[in-house]
């Protein structure tokens, strides 16, 4: 396959997958097309991996590119896009069965899942800073109707929530854009490629550095509020809660962490615009105030879902502490920590809701003795909160620990100490919790917990892939490094 036809398959694999299922009349056709499509995106991440490890970038294909850092988020979003569509499936089986949603609302879900996943490659692939910007509203857009899903009364508040609070940060984005068109123009840039990320790459130093402050403070605020960073994280929980599981996995998995990688190349322009002081600096204090945030909303937390979004905040927080610190070590490890996140948030999502359909309820109080009642469902949860907690042999323990590393090298000692205990403290709530719905003794009455097949498959799946991930590494941590690179870490 040519490079460029290779750079189009994450886009255009989902794509077809959401005509399939826009035009079938078959649903067995439209959840297989959008799990091969999800397999196309891996297969071509891994392809586009091999390319660009030694830190080349891969020839453009009509506005797409693909260096490392594109690369390893293309490998995240086919790994949990695969599990979430195969729990899907068996997700929209349950909801035809129950009569909780209709054949029509079913082909929607599965058209909007597939446009997704194609909405969020094309934003880690794009060249075009523009591109990007409309591939990130697109996301929204998509997952708008999926939070409201179910259309009841909290799901639909949560679509709105999500939709004003993201719409004010994209718009924010949007003017951070426009202006950094304007200084890329005066910088000597073409009109037609202004905004290209090798020629804002080149054309950093001569920006007007007011104008290019502006540029990027709208950027880091805008493309921030998508990622659920403070002050606009209010969204994330309700949306999370309230999708279906198998989207949650999606949004919480890989969403976070596009938008992220967005975050990341406005990174490293300021650095090269600016000076490495002005992004750090808001990093820094947005990383820390995330975190703060997040743990102290984990501590009184009583409902799953909503403990896992808010474990998400949290897992944003230490990610934009870790791209404060800039060195190729945290940013490495930062990107370990994306993948790792992303495998054992569809795993837990996925597990969570099984348990809600089986219980009516994501109440932890009402989800007791899961151990006992269900050891292939309890050893895949346990296995999932040992590994969101950064234990080993689990991947996010590697990753962590190069972001600590990475810190005290960019003699960011006090903010390490202080993420540290937060995270302490985060980690702590989140076993408490665990414990009390794996090991507390089962309620009167509990439901009996049958696991399905396209439940048992990808959490069985996830959890081996984050103990190879582990464990093994093979060439990812290389992948990493040269990511960290093109990434503009010191």
């Amino acid at each position: 396959m040519s490079v460029s036809a290779l750079i189009a398959v994450p886009v255009g694999a989902p794509l077809v997958a959401a005509a399939v299922a826009l035009v079938s009349r078959r649903r067995s056709l439209s959840g297989w097309s959008g799990i091969a499509a999800s397999l196309a995106v891996l297969a071509a991440g891994i392809a586009i991996a091999a390319r660009v490890g030694s830190g080349h970038v891969v020839a453009d294909a009509h506005l797409l590119r693909a260096d490392a850092a594109a690369a390893v988020m293309v490998i995240v979003i086919g790994v949990v896009g695969a599990l979430a569509t195969f729990a899907g499936v068996g997700y929209l089986d349950a909801e035809l069965a129950d009569g909780a949603t209709t054949p029509a609302a079913a082909r929607q879900y599965e058209v909007l899942v597939q446009v997704f996943l194609a909405a969020m490659s094309l934003a880690v692939l794009a060249d075009n800073l523009g591109v990007v910007w409309v591939a990130v509203e697109a996301t929204t857009v998509a997952t708008a109707f999926l939070v409201g899903h179910r259309r009841t009364r909290q799901s639909l508040e949560a679509t709105w929530k999500y939709v004003v609070i993201c719409s004010l940060g994209i718009t924010l984005a949007f003017f951070g854009v426009v202006i950094l068109y304007f200084a890329s123009i005066h910088a000597g840039a073409s009109p037609t490629s202004a905004l290209d990320l090798d020629v804002l790459a080149s054309r950093a130093s001569h920006l007007d550095p007011a104008t290019a402050r502006l540029a990027v403070g709208l950027m880091l605020v805008g493309f921030g509020t998508k990622a659920g960073l403070v002050p606009f994280h209010t969204w994330l929980a309700d949306a999370h809660s309230q999708a279906p599981a198998p989207v949650s996995a999606l949004m919480s998995g890989v969403l976070l962490s596009v938008a992220f990688s967005v975050v990341l190349r406005v990174r490293a322009l300021a650095d090269s615009a600016l000076g490495p002081g002005f992004a750090r600096d808001w990093l820094l204090v947005t990383g820390l105030a995330t975190l703060l945030v997040a743990v102290s909303l984990l501590v009184a937390q009583r409902d799953l879902k909503r403990l896992l979004a808010y474990s998400s905040l949290e897992q944003m927080g230490l990610i934009a502490v870790a791209a404060a610190a800039g060195t190729r070590l945290a940013i490495a490890g930062l990107l370990l920590v994306v993948t790792a996140h992303g495998v054992v948030k569809a795993v837990l999502f996925i597990s969570a809701g099984e348990l809600q359909h089986v219980h009516g309820s994501s109440s932890i109080a009402d989800l007791t003795g899961i151990a006992a009642r269900s050891p292939l469902l309890g050893a895949a949860i346990g296995a999932g909160l040992l590994g969101l907690v950064g234990l080993p042999p689990f991947a996010l323990f590697g990753g962590e620990l190069a972001i600590a590393r990475g810190m005290a090298d960019a003699h960011l000692a006090p903010a390490l100490g202080v993420a540290l205990v937060l995270l302490v403290v985060g980690y702590a709530s989140i076993v408490n919790h665990g414990a009390a719905m794996l090991l507390g003794p089962a309620r009167a009455g509990s439901p009996a917990i049958a696991v399905t097949r396209p439940v048992a498959v990808p959490v069985v799946l996830g959890v081996a892939v984050l103990v190879v991930l582990g464990v093994v590494g093979g060439p990812y941590p290389h992948l990493l490094e040269t990511a960290a690179t093109v990434l503009g870490a010191r």
